[in-house]
């Protein structure tokens, strides 16, 4: 039982906001892009921003997430993870606010872009990004940092293609997440190396006649590269 004595202890003190700002991915036409809004509420009123929300105070850091996430794209279980907390004083001018990062991975292809669209979201190359507000540029790079770090020792990246992809497809995606070309056999040396694909018997034909064969990825193989996957 709470005593008078612990509830003004409790009314002492300053009150903050928490908030939670998602770091929302997409990988389409061989380019990695950002999904973004322009922001509803001053400051910084019409400002490009990441899709965020403060926490309710029944849900944690990590439902506040994920219904943001479902809230925009109607998705669900797609790849999230925590990224970092932002907490300078001055972070954000409107009011003491501390927010916890989260970056998510999708399948632009599997969202509901009515949804997305009725939002006001939109998708961003992220080598042409527009000035974010707040602290959100921060969060971007960081999260691209990590992005690439864990990429490079665990085959995360296929959250953000189709269930059926090519072996160039795939080399795109890495060649994206890391803004560098790659030389495709040792791609394709490397990454069939690891195990994680099965190709089916299928050919994507879009690009020539002969086509190019289907892959999926071998989710018993989810766990981690037996190397690290330098490129």
């Amino acid at each position: 039982m709470t005593t008078d004595w612990e509830k003004d202890w409790y009314k002492e003190h300053d009150k903050m906001y928490v908030a939670t700002d998602c770091i929302i991915f997409g990988f389409d036409k061989g380019i990695l892009k950002l999904l973004v809004f322009k922001r509803r509420v001053a400051p910084q009123k019409g400002a490009y921003s990441l899709i965020g929300s403060f926490v309710q105070l029944k849900e944690s850091v990590t439902e506040a997430a994920k219904r943001v996430l479902t809230e925009i794209t109607g998705l669900e279980n797609v790849f999230m993870e925590e990224l970092r907390t932002y907490n300078l004083a001055e972070r954000d001018p409107g009011y003491r606010c501390i927010s916890v990062a989260q970056y998510a991975l999708i399948s632009i292809d599997a969202q509901d872009k009515e949804l997305v669209e009725s939002h006001g979201a939109e998708w961003h190359d992220i080598r042409q990004l527009p000035a974010l507000v707040l602290d959100h540029n921060d969060m971007v790079n960081d999260a691209l940092k990590r992005l690439r770090e864990k990429a490079s020792y665990q085959p995360v990246g296929f959250e953000l293609l189709p269930d059926k992809f090519t072996i160039p497809q795939l080399q795109q995606l890495y060649e994206a997440i890391y803004q560098k070309e790659i030389d495709p056999r040792n791609f394709r040396k490397k990454i069939m190396s690891f195990d994680i694909l099965t190709r089916l018997d299928e050919k994507d034909k879009s690009t020539s006649k002969r086509g190019a064969y289907l892959y999926s990825f071998n989710s018993r193989q989810k766990l981690n590269f037996n190397t690290k996957f330098n490129i």
